[in-house]
């Protein structure tokens, strides 16, 4: 990233099979994506409204994770009250929020968002499914039960938001929960692009498949919209069963730079050709 921390280039792209959004003021940056269940009800709501209710918190935006944390409650719960809606459809969240250098990743459910830190993936998310260990201990804390991999045997993830029809009253401690777990970082030099991605890529292709496999788009013809498009490819050939959502996100306008090797660090290895001539060498002289 050739530019300073105060000057960063964004460049995005999305295929949408599913909810996603990208918004972009200046050095302020907003990305969403939500994979809904049961409907469509519940992502459309939090997608039209969640941003809103983040910029209008009282936090916002000296207190940024306050803002979050209460904008996810606050979407959670209007959405509950949205009686034309269907309160027992659910989605996951994940937004990213970009001020500068620095960057705020909230997730509630098992989308995920991976950091390309020149060629390698670190995850900036954890992916909220009812085996995961600390999801099954607050579970079984609060009353749930894990059957077969789902919560109360009905859902695939550990937090959504909606499915009022398992939460219940407003206020109770269900085990079913809308909190999302932030992270925030400061981008530095070396951090290349961002990849946000609903379940049906993950489920098929490791973090590091998927950095590895757009690093190598990036530089071959930089152009972020392909990236995304390939990605949703390969994990359709890999048989993904899921939707799938995309985004791609670069954080400088030119393609990642080859990365060279210490010479110290190469291992000396003979190509086939060589070892072709070889072998004809030994054999003449047999």
């Amino acid at each position: 990233m050739k530019e300073s921390a105060q000057s960063k280039s964004l460049s995005f792209c999305s295929v949408i099979i599913g909810v996603t959004e990208f918004l972009y003021w200046g050095f302020v940056a907003y990305l969403q994506v939500f994979d809904g269940h049961g409907g469509i009800d519940a992502a459309s709501f939090t997608r039209k409204n969640i941003l809103k209710f983040i910029v209008e918190d009282a936090h916002f935006p000296v207190g940024i994770k306050k803002a979050v944390k209460s904008a996810f409650a606050k979407a959670d719960h209007a959405f509950a009250d949205a009686s034309s809606l269907d309160r027992s459809s659910g989605t996951t969240a994940l937004i990213a929020l970009i001020f500068g250098s620095t960057m705020l990743v909230a997730n509630a459910g098992d989308s995920r968002a991976v950091l390309g830190k020149r060629g390698r993936a670190v995850e900036l998310s954890k992916d909220h499914k009812p085996n995961c260990t600390s999801e099954r201990l607050r579970i079984e804390k609060l009353g749930g039960v894990i059957y077969d991999g789902y919560l109360n045997g009905q859902l695939s993830v550990a937090r959504a938001l909606g499915d009022w029809h398992m939460k219940g009253p407003k206020g109770s401690n269900c085990p079913l929960s809308s909190e999302p777990e932030l992270q925030e970082i400061i981008l530095t030099e070396e951090d290349e692009f961002l990849i946000l991605g609903c379940d049906g890529l993950w489920d098929v292709m490791s973090s590091q498949c998927a950095v590895t496999m757009t690093r190598k788009e990036l530089m071959s013809h930089n152009d972020p919209e392909r990236c995304s498009k390939e990605l949703v490819r390969e994990a359709l050939k890999r048989n993904s069963c899921d939707n799938l959502t995309v985004v791609v996100v670069c954080f400088s306008p030119d393609p990642p730079p080859r990365i060279e090797i210490p010479r110290s660090q190469r291992r000396r290895s003979i190509s086939a050709e060589g070892l072709d001539l070889l072998k004809g060498v030994l054999n003449s002289n047999i």
